[in-house]
């Protein structure tokens, strides 16, 4: 292979970022002080788009773009006189020792009016004469006389040691793109039409390098880029890899291929991206090569071939992408010799990776094999890494005879893919174990299992149908196994999740003989079942049973072959209490539920910690709650079971809501929502997106709340997720009513809080409601709430919302005459001292101002605005805060200095003075940077990024991006900080 720049490279465009400053950092250099850079990267890392982007940048002076090609360059100097064609220098080019001079004279004479910039693609490909005359002149171009302002870059393969001829050169390595720059790039190439899941699978396996994302997206259909048509498997298969990499990397020397495949085959089995030396060594020295496997070098010790390096004992390509296309592009035969050799070299022959190597090695199906297989990835003692352990489950099925075993091991495979957060892995191996007849248990298993998958990730109606499907699979003559009992609760968290509380009813009592009606009334219709909703705004949803590892707190990474579901005891406690909940008979909830949360007190099980949580939350034990959740967050950690840690964080997120405390809420929210993305589940996502939401709502900064609460109601829609969407459309209520606009408020509320058939969610309407009061109250239209504020009283008084007594009292004070209204606002504050939450009580106090103001009681106004002010202030919450410091300035206080709810306006245009988040942003449009690539370098919507940027114009009293960026330069000259 040459090295050569991949045809059809990726289009690839610098998104606003550290990768972009750090290019634009360097070509600043260039452009002031001149110099020579080599620019290197593995094949299709970007080279060639590198110096496009740089020849686009530059635009100080002229720029020389030579891009070199093998078959041009077979004499001497061809290189170099392709170079004085780009220059437009018609004279010959004389002997060795004049053609650097030459050289020289050329660029002084470029350069004299204007910096010059020399881009040379591929300059390992230039015959020997001209890269010594390039090399040379590069390394002069700093202290030859009137050459300081030309610049010079040279891009080289990164796969082979730098030539000697720039071996002193700085090196600029070219790194692997992003997860969120590949995203981009995909969308930028395929309009947005490729579907979220086919492009996370994409850009997995590109990892990170342009030329095979784009060669992957390219080779698959329309249909397939949708989603709507089955993938290719492998998605990077031999012809694809070897492509991008300009060929078969085989090496130089006739026992390079072998050392070099030898060397890929062990990195596949350990799942690193190098190897053991040693190991390697006597690998290789079994296939038939050297002693070693490396041949001696000039000086005697052995040389490894150019394409691997040797850090500290061990040997990795040095492109990642090589090792993968030497081991796709050789012959079967081979491949399996070579996993013969280093099973015969492991010096731990019943370990995993040697059992591995013996499974590749392996012509056609072993039953005795595959038991081993499964025996060591069961092994908590072995130390073994979860993916490893994954993969050998894999292997096991794959090489399993017996069509009813291979099911329940890709099974086995499959609950450990989803716990370690790969849910399009775990399907992939579901559809696997379903390819074969199997016995009812093993397809009950392998459906709660999908049904987990879509509860996270996917319709919430088809989640629940896979759950029942599971519970009828799974249920047998004697009493309920423990993943009977996970598939009922499965299916229950499912339908609450859709709202469908008659559903949620009829689930929790499949299976069994009990005669409870799920039609009987309560006092009001969903009022009663608001005591478990309450508890946790998004209800059960998230107590979904996941089986967690045996002895997981033994060992981290200690997965045993089968996971154990929480027992039948605790899961039977958690229905019964559930469903006393949903039928308003809190006297025989209380029980089951305690007995739920007491087990969680000493467990170190995750799943056992978040079911504790769950029941604490219906209980209205907030600090339980929090507790619990922070363990199971923890635990989860340490096991290294992804898929957990969104819920936990939802669980947080959801109880310091609850408490009040909706800074701490929206710290686990952010959280939650990156681990969710991580781990695929746009479900848990479109939650964490609500609770952003909500605090953004508080923060009163509208462009978020609209973010969050689109992002939510995109996902809540398309898998019908009722409480999602419930609890966006208040968070964009609650920001109209921050606004001052109650009329938009109440009639975004109305409909959801309302009886009739457009209520909300059964379990979380409740907790609209006493801002749908204050909407109604202030746009005029009391009437509207008398209703549901008698039902609200219902809720109030179970309980388990510590807010919620304060919340009636101060609903009521809205409705009240006014000879009963301050008393009922006094009572109300004096319920604020009660519970933490500094936001409600502010509400309250403004609210209580506002009715005492205007009564022409100016002086209590004052303290009570005031207060509220302060209160406001302290919670973050700076749109509210200003109309208090509205109302004040009206009863004819005019508030000064810090806590007067208004910007600060500095007569001096000082950068410190800005938000974090609005230096960020400055910064990058000082760079130059679009409004669409500040939003995707800082993962936010344009629509953020304008708001922000019309604050930081306004702040600063700058009028255009030109001034910006001259004083943001200004601001970095003088040391201001940025």
């Amino acid at each position: 292979m040459t090295g050569q720049t991949t045809p059809g490279s990726a289009p690839l465009r610098y998104r606003a970022g550290p990768r972009r400053q750090a290019f634009a950092a360097l070509l600043d250099g260039l452009r002031t002080d001149g110099g020579a850079h080599v620019v290197t990267g593995e094949p299709g890392g970007g080279r060639t788009a590198f110096l496009e982007f740089a020849a686009r940048a530059f635009r100080a002076g002229p720029v020389w773009h030579v891009r070199a090609e093998p078959a041009c360059f077979p004499r001497p100097h061809s290189g170099l006189r392709t170079l004085l064609r780009a220059a437009r220098h018609a004279g010959r080019v004389p002997g060795e020792g004049a053609a650097e001079e030459v050289l020289l004279d050329v660029l002084r004479a470029a350069s004299v009016r204007s910096p010059l910039l020399v881009c040379v693609d591929d300059a390992h490909l230039w015959d020997a004469a001209s890269r010594a005359v390039l090399g040379r002149v590069a390394a002069r171009v700093h202290t030859a006389d009137d050459v300081h302002r030309v610049g010079l870059l040279l891009t080289v393969p990164g796969h082979r040691p730098v030539e000697r001829e720039w071996a002193a050169l700085p090196v600029l390595q070219l790194t692997p793109l992003a997860p969120g720059d590949a995203a981009g790039l995909l969308h930028d190439l395929t309009d947005g039409a490729v579907d979220p899941a086919v492009r996370d699978e994409l850009v997995a396996e590109a990892r990170g390098n342009p030329a095979l994302l784009l060669a992957l997206a390219h080779r698959l259909s329309p249909a397939q880029l949708r989603g709507d048509r089955v993938l290719p498997r492998p998605l990077a298969d031999a012809g694809t890899l070897t492509a991008v990499a300009g060929g078969r990397p085989s090496g130089r020397r006739p026992d390079d291929a072998d050392l070099l495949l030898v060397v890929a085959a062990a990195m596949r089995a350990t799942g690193e991206q190098d190897a053991e030396a040693a190991l390697v060594r006597r690998a290789a020295n079994g296939t038939g090569g050297r002693d070693d496997g490396m041949s001696p070098g000039p000086s005697g010790p052995p040389q490894p071939p150019e394409l691997l390096a040797v850090p500290g004992g061990r040997l990795r390509f040095r492109s990642p992408l090589l090792g993968r296309a030497v081991y796709a592009g050789a012959p079967s035969e081979r491949r399996r010799a070579a996993h013969r050799s280093l099973a015969a070299a492991h010096p731990a022959p019943r370990g995993v990776p040697a059992l591995l190597h013996r499974s590749w090695a392996a012509p056609g199906p072993d039953a005795v094999l595959a038991a081993e297989l499964e025996a060591a990835a069961a092994d908590p003692f072995s130390g073994t890494p979860p993916a490893l352990r994954r993969t050998a489950r894999v292997r096991a099925a794959e090489l399993t005879p017996d069509d009813a075993l291979r099911a329940r091991r890709y099974t086995a495979a499959a609950e450990q893919a989803l716990l370690a957060g790969h849910p399009t892995e775990a399907l992939r191996l579901l559809d696997d174990a379903g390819s074969r007849p199997a016995p009812a248990p093993v397809r009950g298993r392998a459906e709660l299992l999908r049904g987990r998958v879509l509860l996270a990730d996917g319709p919430v109606d088809d989640a629940r149908e896979s759950f029942l499907l599971a519970a009828g699979l799974l249920s047998g003559p004697g009493p309920k196994s423990a993943r009977s009992e996970a598939a009922v609760l499965g299916a229950a968290d499912a339908a609450w999740a859709a709202g469908d509380r008659q559903g949620c009813l009829r689930a929790l009592t499949h299976g069994t003989h009990e005669a409870h009606d799920v039609s009987a009334p309560v006092a009001v219709e969903g009022t009663l079942d608001l005591r478990a909703a309450g508890a946790d705004p998004t209800g059960p949803r998230e107590e979904a049973p996941r089986e967690t590892p045996e002895g997981a707190s033994a060992h981290r990474g200690a997965i045993p072959a089968q996971p154990s579901v929480p027992p039948p005891a605790l899961l039977r406690d958690h229905r019964d209490g559930m469903r006393a909940v949903l039928l308003g008979r809190f006297d025989l909830a209380a029980a089951p539920l305690t007995r739920v949360v007491d087990r969680g007190r000493s467990a170190a099980d995750p799943e056992r910690l978040l079911r504790s949580a769950a029941a604490a939350l219906m209980l209205g034990d907030v600090d339980a709650a929090r507790r619990a959740g922070a363990r199971a967050l923890a635990s989860a950690r340490t096991l290294g079971t992804a898929a957990l840690e969104p819920r936990a964080l939802e669980y947080l997120a959801y109880a310091e809501l609850r408490a009040g405390r909706h800074q701490l809420a929206r710290t686990h929210a952010e959280e939650g929502l990156r681990a969710a993305r991580r781990a695929g589940q746009r479900n848990t996502a479109a939650h964490h997106h609500a609770v952003l939401a909500l605090a953004a709502s508080i923060e009163g900064v509208r462009p978020r709340v609209t973010e969050h609460a689109t992002a939510a109601l995109t996902t809540a829609r398309r898998h019908g997720l009722a409480q999602a969407e419930l609890l966006a459309q208040w968070a964009a209520a609650r920001a109209d009513l921050g606004e001052g606009r109650p009329e938009e408020a109440a009639d975004r509320l109305g409909p959801l809080v309302r009886p009739g058939a457009r209520r909300g969610h059964f379990a979380v309407w409740m907790l609209a409601v006493p801002c749908f009061v204050e909407a109604a109250a202030l746009a005029g239209r009391p009437e509207d709430a008398r209703t549901v504020v008698e039902d609200f009283a219902l809720w109030a008084g179970c309980g388990a919302d510590p807010q919620a007594s304060a919340q009636l009292l101060r609903c009521r004070a809205l409705l009240a005459a006014p000879e009963a209204a301050d008393e009922l606002y006094l009572r109300a504050l004096d319920r604020h001292d009660e519970t933490s939450g500094d936001f409600e009580r502010a509400r309250t106090e403004l609210l209580h101002g506002k009715w005492l103001r205007r009564r022409r009681r100016l002086r209590e106004a004052r303290a009570r605005l005031g207060e509220a002010l302060v209160d406001f202030e302290r919670c973050g919450a700076q749109l509210w805060a200003r109309q208090a410091a509205a109302e004040l300035r009206a009863g004819g206080v005019a508030p000064s200095g810090p806590g007067t709810g208004e910007p600060r306006r500095p007569g001096a245009r000082d950068l410190s003075l800005l938000t974090p988040q609005q230096l960020r942003i400055a910064r990058c449009v000082a760079e130059g940077a679009t409004n669409r690539e500040v939003a995707l370098s800082l993962s936010v919507s344009t629509r953020t990024v304008d708001y922000h940027l019309r604050n930081v114009f306004a702040t600063l009293g700058v009028r255009s991006r030109v001034e910006l960026v001259r004083l943001v330069e200004q601001a970095e000259k003088t040391g201001a900080q940025l």
